[in-house]
């Protein structure tokens, strides 16, 4: 078998030198930002309790309790301050303090974490607010702190070209969970509610609940296996999938960089399978938990040694390597989950 990095030079990377935008202590570029995105996270986190029927969802609602949150939204608004003071003080980077002292002065305005919490009439519309929160909130705590103590690149930093675009996608992507999950339902209930077997949904679910989980990963996988490659190998489709591909910095925002038609045709055609299949709700939440945490720690900047885990489960080691512009990683590594598929197919 002839491999096509056979007789390839390969390019040597070569990056910007961004240091004068490193975080330093003292510069006030820590304080400023911290202070401005917990400012206007604690205001966006004070419109989701004051409108919940249209800016919460439902299902997440079931999940997190409300009154442990506003405890959280306190300490976010008065750390907010604390840290705009330091701007102050250190006169640098005001200007971020300042918006992190107006986002939250509003916040306090507009109630702040007294809001009452109670029974939410649903919307059959809403904007997945509250799942925006909390994915930023989770996945900035634990990928900046991962990336900074495994970095691949070293010499990346955190605020690297085109953040402010990634972030975008991401809010924009995690805002539209509820009109994903109605159009997902309006499949399940309308187009594919003739394909259930009740036997086969007895017998999934007669399995122990790890083995339901593995069951998951595996149908999921091979349903994106296959979206994925047909975005690559599909004119028309490749037009719609090069947004996710123009990345040139791997982190954990990296991955929110997705056409909006990609985002749903992913979503749906992962869950329809899992859906026919009948797991646990269990298992179901398990391989969620995973498949999300997943997508963003394969475009991470991060170099973890996992052993012999590298060829049962898609790395960032497995999954920069498709990300590269370089002709021998061009059309490869398309699995999502576990290399499983491009081995059999020789991807």
């Amino acid at each position: 078998m002839r491999f096509k990095s056979e007789g390839y030079k390969y390019k040597t990377r070569v990056t910007p030198d961004l240091s004068d935008k490193q975080f330093v202590i003292g510069d006030g570029r820590i304080s400023g930002y911290i202070s401005m995105f917990l400012g206007i996270l604690s205001f966006l986190a004070v419109l989701a309790y004051q409108f919940p029927s249209y800016l919460t969802t439902k299902d997440l609602r079931a999940v997190y309790d409300a009154n442990t949150l506003q405890m959280v939204l306190m300490y976010c608004m008065w750390i907010s301050l604390a840290f705009a003071l330091i701007t102050f003080v250190l006169n640098k980077r005001k200007r971020m303090g300042a918006v992190g002292v107006l986002f939250t002065t509003l916040a306090f305005a507009m109630g702040g974490y007294t809001v009452p919490t109670g029974p939410v009439t649903p919307s059959n519309l809403s904007f997945g607010l509250d799942w925006l929160l909390l994915a930023f909130i989770v996945s900035a705590a634990l990928f900046i702190f991962i990336e900074k103590v495994f970095p691949k690149y070293k010499e990346q930093i955190i605020t690297r070209p085109e953040w402010k675009l990634d972030m975008v996608y991401f809010v924009i992507n995690h805002l539209l969970i509820t009109v994903l999950l109605l159009v997902a339902n309006y499949f399940f209930v309308h187009v594919f509610s003739w394909a259930i077997s009740d036997t086969l949904q007895q017998w999934v679910q007669s399995l122990p609940l790890m083995v339901q989980v593995v069951l998951l990963v595996i149908t999921a996988d091979f349903v994106l296996y296959w979206s994925h490659r047909f975005y690559h190998e599909v004119p028309g489709l490749w037009k719609l999938h090069a947004i996710h591909h123009s990345v040139e910095y791997m982190d954990w925002l990296a991955g929110s960089r997705n056409h909006i038609i990609q985002t749903f045709s992913d979503r749906i055609f992962a869950i329809i399978p899992l859906y026919l299949i009948g797991p646990d709700k269990a298992a179901l939440d398990i391989y969620i938990t995973f498949a999300a945490f997943q997508a963003v720690y394969v475009h991470a900047n991060v170099n973890i040694p996992l052993g012999p885990l590298h060829y049962l489960i898609v790395t960032p080691k497995f999954h920069h390597w498709h990300h590269s512009s370089q002709k021998p990683a061009i059309d490869t590594n398309y699995s999502v989950h576990t290399p499983l598929f491009d081995v059999l197919f020789k991807t």
